[in-house]
């Protein structure tokens, strides 16, 4: 699938929670460098706070989509589905999202969840499981050579992810009662492992 379908079936689903408006306001959206700045200050935030927990991508997609709408004035939504490597899935199987599936804050699933800016991809949790232990070996293996250690945030516009050996399908698009939900547990999880006062 061309990236232009590609956009054109995310604009569907994005449609299906939030109208046809917001769908073209995905497809038109172009990030400029002020808009990136605070992409990546968001990022950090997120990545301060969150505890180094591999698999967690749905909720620390919703923390920084969360964070994001208080810092940005773009078309921000989760998305859900597989994430593959050299055309290889490493989180999920390209089937469609179970329903209800985010409707609760713990969520089993062996797919992948991402932040879209626009037609740009905001992954902030790709490099904390591809540096985990746990993380899948194909992704660390990649990760490794693409981009190295010590990053924290993957953003590219969808259409240039292929070229870094990436590929989001996505499958799903969570509704605000859902991102709420993924809110509530990643909430949750900071809280858990957050250091005693």
């Amino acid at each position: 699938m061309s990236t232009t379908q590609n956009l054109s079936a995310l604009g569907k689903l994005i449609a299906v929670h939030y109208g046809w408006p917001a769908a073209k306001a995905f497809k038109s959206y172009q990030m400029d460098d002020a808009a990136r700045a605070k992409v990546s200050a968001a990022a950090l935030d997120i990545l301060k706070i969150f505890p180094p927990l591999p698999a967690a991508s749905a909720l620390m997609s919703a923390a920084f989509a969360v964070r994001l709408e208080e810092m940005l004035d773009g078309p921000i939504q989760i998305v859900a589905g597989t994430l593959s490597v050299n055309d290889e899935p490493v989180f999920g199987d390209r089937t469609p999202v179970p329903a209800g599936l985010f409707g609760q804050s713990e969520v089993s699933w062996n797919g992948h969840v991402w932040v879209m800016i626009g037609p740009y991809v905001a992954d902030v949790s790709i490099f904390r499981t591809a540096y985990s232990r746990s993380g899948p070996a194909a992704l660390s293996r990649h990760v490794d050579l693409m981009f190295g250690p010590n990053k924290g945030l993957y953003v590219d516009h969808w259409g240039r992810t292929r070229q870094r050996g990436l590929k989001y399908e996505s499958s799903y698009v969570l509704s605000r009662d859902e991102v709420d939900h993924q809110m509530a547990g990643a909430y949750h999880t900071i809280r858990a492992h957050a250091a005693p006062a």
